[in-house]
């Protein structure tokens, strides 16, 4: 597929809502039911929510969906939570044909999420001292009621929070911040794209897929 150049469109940008099948299922092979979201170019601007769809079967955490939505160009997609406190419990990343995947897996119910454009510089939270994102275009995820820390002051997520996959879109993954339950991620990416944003149950995951 050609890459989408960086654009900056107007106000006034459709978002494309795509009610189809997903498969969806966890590590186990077990069935899951899953949604589909707008999906959206690397520019910041409006937003878009998220119909259900009905379950399917055949889907891993990194492993492509059958059966997905196309790719679109609008500015910006917005996942409403499903809980007020979303345990981070893992965080992968995978590559396949035609676009790169980035997954959020939770313990249970999705946090408010917010994924936009993002120019740098940018910024640790809360330390303030600037951050280094590899690639030429960026994407900040911006999740309010979620951390990889829990209430008691246990960890769910302890694994890498920086990758360097150097995919075809995807070269660098890296958390911004997990501070008053506000994780922050920033995806670098080689010249930009448009994304597709999914969310899945059993296990409850947020999917970014990056067109290449």
């Amino acid at each position: 597929m050609t890459r989408q150049p960086i654009s900056r469109p107007t106000l006034g940008a459709l978002a494309l809502i795509a009610s189809i099948v997903l498969a969806g299922c966890n590590g186990a092979g077990s069935p899951s039911s899953s949604s589909a979201v707008a999906s959206s170019s690397v520019e910041p601007s409006v937003a878009a929510s998220a119909p259900s769809v009905a379950p399917s079967a055949g889907e891993s955490a990194t492993e492509p969906t059958e059966s997905l939505p196309p790719f679109a160009c609008t500015p910006s997609v917005t996942i409403a939570k499903t809980t007020d406190r979303a345990q981070i419990t893992d965080v992968r990343v995978g590559t396949h044909d035609g676009y790169d995947r980035v997954v959020f897996e939770f313990a249970s119910g999705l946090p408010d999420a917010v994924i936009e454009a993002a120019l740098p510089p940018f910024y640790a939270d809360p330390s303030g001292l600037e951050l280094e994102v590899a690639g030429s275009a960026f994407l900040k995820v911006t999740m309010h009621g979620a951390s990889k820390v829990s209430p008691d002051g246990g960890v769910t997520y302890s694994s890498p929070t920086n990758f360097e996959p150097g995919f075809d879109q995807l070269v660098q993954l890296i958390e911004g911040g997990d501070f008053e339950a506000v994780s922050t991620w920033y995806l670098g990416l080689d010249g930009g794209g448009c994304i597709r944003v999914l969310t899945l149950s059993a296990p409850t995951r947020l999917v970014i897929d990056i067109e290449h």
